[in-house]
């Protein structure tokens, strides 16, 4: 059977942008014509050399007036953060836009600029898509999934485990406060913290996946400190300062907690902690607890040479890339998890 090809510009080549490249480059479905970079270390360089593969002979490219001018289906854009107004424009000028920076799910914290994006999509006869790993699949698709084989939900629990110093970036030392003194940290506002509004959008889906609404959603963090200097390539944590950080959020639902998220973000085990928490493995874990009560993890597979993968910049990529053919055939518009349904990768069986 012939598929369809989707011409896609790469917004952007952190982690998750260039996992998408490599995609894009090995599957038939999709055909790469522009890539977009913010270091101008990367500027003019093949696409494939920033990424580490072969050419794919797209000359990476900072200037966006360049990008938006070329003809495509889509922009995959994957800025941390999102410039709405940005967005908007590739809409506006009949690019579908499927994004890993947010806008999952609506909730009246993105009110404003949802509308912005609703009529841009109007504007341009295009649709726009949030996805990712968490939010945008861990925390709202894999929990209702499910949510379809129990008879009852009493409550849903999503825990996020992430060892920094084996599965992230060192640079998220600094992002999320580790080496602080306990007091200044759980005093400060934090960046898992600030993220409250993103997560909250999954709590959302779940809620409306159930029929059911949210009366509203609270917030706790604790903190542990390293009883020794926990050293990595960068440096050291510090002993006595914080080394794991627990973050706790709740959808309260007619008085109960019915949805609750853990962010829990660790750099040693238990042996270096105080409290000595032991979380185990980076994973994703959803508990169901009902009838009959029900558990679900996602992790990365152990490899026959004892090396263990926690491939979340790709899941991240991936979870979003593949509704790209389905978005772009869609109707107008902001399209929810919902609006897609059950998302029918292409191109996945291949040589």
């Amino acid at each position: 059977m012939t598929e369809r090809q989707y011409r896609v510009i790469q917004w952007m080549t952190g982690d998750v942008g260039e996992a998408a490249v490599r995609h894009f480059a090995d599957n038939p479905v999709f055909d790469l014509v522009g890539v977009l970079v913010h270091n101008p270390d990367k500027v003019g360089k093949d696409a494939g050399e920033i990424t580490g593969i072969a050419p794919t002979g797209v000359i990476a490219t900072d200037d966006i007036d360049a990008i938006v001018a070329l003809d495509a289906d889509c922009v995959f854009y994957t800025p941390l953060f999102m410039d709405v107004d940005q967005v908007c424009r590739l809409l506006r000028g009949g690019k579908n836009v499927v994004t890993t920076s947010g806008f999952f799910h609506p909730t009246s914290d993105f009110a404003e600029d949802g509308a912005k994006i609703r009529a841009a999509c109007q504007e341009g006869a295009t649709s726009f898509h949030g996805g990712g790993i968490h939010p945008g699949f861990a925390g709202d698709v894999l929990p209702l999934t499910l949510a379809r084989v129990v008879s009852r939900v009493d409550r849903i629990q999503v825990y996020e485990v992430v060892n920094v110093l084996t599965d992230a970036p060192l640079d998220h030392i600094d992002w999320l406060g580790f080496g602080k003194e306990k007091g200044k940290f759980l005093s400060e506002p934090t960046i898992l913290g600030l993220g409250v509004p993103f997560f909250a959008q999954s709590m959302a889906m779940i809620a409306d996946g159930l029929h059911v609404k949210i009366d509203e959603v609270t917030s706790d963090v604790k903190a542990a400190i390293a009883t020794e200097d926990i050293p990595h390539s960068l440096g050291a944590i510090p002993q006595g300062t914080v080394a794991a950080q627990h973050h706790e959020w709740t959808a309260w639902v007619e008085g109960r907690p019915l949805i609750v998220f853990h962010a829990i973000y660790t750099t040693a085990g238990a042996g270096a902690l105080e409290p000595a928490w032991d979380w185990g493995k980076t994973r994703y874990r959803i508990v169901i607890a009902g009838d009959p009560s029900t558990e679900l993890t996602l992790e990365g597979t152990d490899q026959p040479d004892g090396a263990v993968a926690h491939p979340g910049y790709n899941w991240t990529a991936m979870s979003a890339i593949n509704a790209i053919p389905d978005v772009c055939d869609a109707a107008p518009g902001w399209l929810t998890h919902f609006d897609l349904g059950l998302v029918k990768p292409r191109g996945l069986v291949r040589k």
